[in-house]
């Protein structure tokens, strides 16, 4: 109880008197406004029309044009931990989210746990009053608990929120999403054919909660955390979307950045004097070497325009036009909700809080990809294969991403992108719109401020005090300040005077204007941390990080190497981590359940995540379904793991067994029984893969034969994939196929469930040596970004 109880106990209650006050919910303070957040995905600086980008946001504009946009607002260049930051007002570090949470090590600033003495704003907005609902991307949890076997203290629901909607890892489909609903997966309501895409899902989910709560409480208030897939890739948008911004790119990213340039000077999100820096800014893997001649990463560079060719330019430009109709469609879906906050007499009163978690994103690497499990196995993209996918880019059939010369353009004027703490990584779009005062209304700020510093701001603009203790845990110092001063004080300087940043290697501080950083390339591997060159820049003049001015003040340069050090300490930083992703992925993490030989899996039951599912990678394997078949007619999947994107699958076809391995989506291999099914119980319905070699390394090469009983019914020849299926989702089902299907050749409407008999269980045997290709799974973990 929160209060004593003050009321009267006697034996018997005519002589006692009552007291409700520790017993009721908590109420918020009558007219207490909503707050709504809006976390937008690799966004980068300018790529929305009112940041001075090529891409019409009008709803996102009639934010700005209500609030307050900001030009110095600054994120932690990764998405997990820019979002701990957002929640709890501490630095990344302090949140143990010095990375993505699939890149966890085991120390006190890499956990993927946020610890409980750092809490969240629904937690303490939830013991306040207010209604508390979060819907779309997570990413606040370690991989060991997405999944039903785990803990729920670091779901969304375990972090104050009574409502969640979305998923729990870095990145999903957005045609067939990995759906998580409160405390359970669930299917998506419909296919994209039948007209679905996530954005529009969680967007009805968000205002059926509201919707929900209000119908019962008009006045209390509520926290809304709207956070879209958009715009991380995959890109996926439905067509008329992505036809709006047909021929809007062709220019090319280098043109688009100096048209950008201009329309951000003319609006005044830059000065007047900012230049544009070079497309490889810190090298190329010609120019430039780490100690003892290791490599530069080889996708961490940017490819010039006029050396591409036709068709790659026609490749490219149709991967922007797509990513502009993803973040366009999510502009859209903000606008449903503005106009209900309308509508329903609630605008006035909500604070809205829009960002982006980080730059854009340089995931794609210099050509981009129509399919990037591609990327993630080590199979060389296409040109030929890529343009025969142009008019499926952004559709179920593609898991597309951009190359980085777009990043750089949705970054302008700065360097590099997501991962960077160049202001190409950390500088975003922040725009706030204040309840109840039309103070700054259509402004633009320049003072210099951090995501740590919107928990401050929206608990100053409630009028609420922070808590001594959540749930029992003491709670720990903000790290963050309040940026409500900003609305009626536009010249006031900055009250943020340092900001530290630290992120795979680069690392960088702001003091006074004025920022140190360095050029070490992330996740290279490089280490040797104290040999490390640092550039030094003047940023109230030289947003862009242009003129290095190290040489000129080595006095400055020194000073502010020394404050990182000691903001490093204060934070906790240490260890520091660029390792190279095979040494990530090495890195012991908790497991639910050791590996095991045998495998065994049901109907009924929620998809098995990958990372928690038997591994079949470079290695001999065995399916087996045991079935009761009472007549012929028998149909749909006996097991399936993966997507159309890398997967494979058991399944029954024509009275037929098949089975399928898509090999990274380029590729179907199929075996069909030649005999019909047998009738009867306990029959066993087996693929079985015998490895034989390796072509190339870490492609498993072998014959997958088929069999009823010990019947052999079936064989060919296949390879194996030799990297995970699947960046995010799309686990293993039994009994159906439940997201994206690995085939098409299924029988019957998704999610081909198996019909005409009943499926007792389905083991996979594995007993021989497993290998993993641990680079490769290195590359898709990484990409959760």
């Amino acid at each position: 109880m929160s209060t004593s109880f003050r009321g009267m106990i006697n034996v018997d209650i005519r002589d006692s008197v009552p007291d409700w006050a520790p017993f009721e919910p908590p109420k918020a303070p009558d007219g207490a406004p909503n707050v709504v957040y809006i976390v937008l995905d690799d966004v980068g600086f300018s790529a929305m029309s009112c940041y001075g980008g090529p891409i019409e946001t009008p709803n996102i504009d009639r934010i700005a044009a209500d609030g307050i946009r900001y030009t110095q607002w600054h994120t932690t260049a990764l998405c997990s931990p820019t979002r701990s930051c957002l929640l709890t007002g501490r630095n990344h570090t302090r949140n143990s989210m010095a990375c993505i949470t699939e890149a966890a090590i085991g120390f006190p600033n890499a956990s993927g746990t946020i610890p409980p003495e750092n809490g969240m704003l629904p937690e303490i907005l939830g013991e306040l009053g207010w209604n508390t609902y979060m819907v779309g991307k997570w990413h606040l949890c370690p991989t060991v608990e997405m999944n039903l076997a785990s803990t729920r203290r670091n779901w969304p629901t375990g972090r104050g929120f009574e409502r969640f909607y979305g998923f729990l890892g870095a990145e999903t489909n957005q045609w067939y999403p990995d759906l998580v609903y409160d405390n359970h997966p669930v299917d998506q309501p419909k296919l994209p054919a039948e007209g679905y895409h996530f954005t529009e899902d969680i967007t009805d989910k968000a205002l059926d909660f509201i919707k929900d709560a209000k119908a019962i409480a008009p006045d209390k208030p509520f926290f809304l955390y709207y956070a879209p897939g958009a715009a991380h890739a995959p890109h996926h948008a439905p067509k008329e979307w992505i036809a709006k911004f047909k021929g809007q790119f062709d220019m090319g990213y280098e043109a688009m950045r100096e048209q950008t340039l201009a329309r951000q000077k003319q609006i005044g999100i830059v000065p007047d004097s900012t230049e544009l820096p070079p497309i490889n800014p810190i090298g190329t893997p010609q120019t430039r070497q780490g100690p003892g001649g290791k490599p530069f990463p080889p996708l961490d560079v940017t490819r010039p325009w006029d050396s591409l060719n036709a068709e790659e330019k026609q490749l490219f430009c149709r991967m922007a036009e797509v990513y502009a109709g993803f973040l366009a469609h999510a502009d859209h879906h903000i606008g449903r909700l503005l106009d209900y906050l309308e509508e329903s007499g609630q605008r006035d009163n909500t604070m809205v809080v829009l960002v982006s978690d980080n730059g854009a994103s340089g995931e794609g690497g210099p050509n981009g990809s129509v399919n990037e499990n591609k990327l993630f196995n080590g199979v060389p993209d296409d040109l030929q294969q890529n343009l025969a996918m142009l008019d499926e880019l952004g559709g179920p059939k593609t898991y597309n991403h951009y190359p980085t010369g777009w990043a750089m353009a949705f970054n302008t004027p700065f360097k590099m992108w997501k991962r960077y703490e160049f202001e190409g990584g950390t500088a975003d779009p922040c725009i706030i719109s204040w309840p109840g005062t039309t103070a700054g209304k259509g402004e633009i700020r320049e003072q210099y401020h951090h995501a740590i510093d919107i928990v401050p701001t929206v608990l100053e603009s409630l009028g609420v005090q922070t808590p001594t203790a959540i749930k029992g845990h003491v709670q720990s110092r903000f790290d963050g300040i309040s940026m409500r001063y900003t609305a009626e004080l536009a010249s006031a300087p900055s009250a943020r005077k340092t900001q530290f940043y630290s992120m795979l290697g680069s690392r960088g501080i702001w003091h006074d204007g004025w920022k140190a950083v360095t050029t070490h390339p992330t996740i290279s591997g490089w280490s040797d941390f104290n040999d490390d060159t640092w550039e030094l820049y003047h940023t109230d003049t030289d947003r862009a990080e242009l003129h290095d001015l190290a040489a000129q003040h080595p006095d400055k340069l020194r000073e502010l190497v020394n404050l990182w050090f000691a903001e490093a300490g204060e934070n906790g930083a240490f260890p520091l981590d660029d390792r190279s992703a095979l040494e990530i992925l090495l890195t012991p993490r908790p497991l639910l359940a050791s590996a095991r030989d045998r495998y065994a899996y049901y109907t009924g039951v929620a998809e098995v995540p990958e990372q928690q599912a038997v591994n079949i990678r470079n290695r001999s394997f065995t399916i087996g379904a045991v079935v009761d078949i009472p007549a012929p007619g028998a149909q749909g999947v006996l097991f399936a793991q993966g997507a159309r994107f890398g997967g494979h699958a058991l399944y029954v076809k024509d009275n037929r067994l098949h089975y399928v391995n898509n090999f990274v989506g380029v590729m179907e291999q199929k075996i069909d029984g030649t005999d019909d099914l047998p009738t009867g119980e306990n029959l066993l319905l087996s693929a079985s893969f015998a490895k034989d070699g390796e072509d190339p390394p870490g492609v498993s090469t072998g014959i997958l034969s088929l069999y009823h009983g010990d019947t052999k019914v079936g064989e060919g020849r296949i390879k194996t994939q030799p990297g995970m299926f699947s960046v995010a989702g799309e686990g293993l089902c039994v009994g159906r196929d439940s997201g994206e299907p690995v085939t098409d050749d299924y029988p019957g409407t998704h999610p081909h469930t198996f019909t005409g008999g009943t499926i007792k269980q389905v083991a996979v045997d594995v007993s021989g040596d497993p290998y993993v290709d641990l680079e490769r799974e290195a590359r898709a973990m990484l990409a959760r970004e």
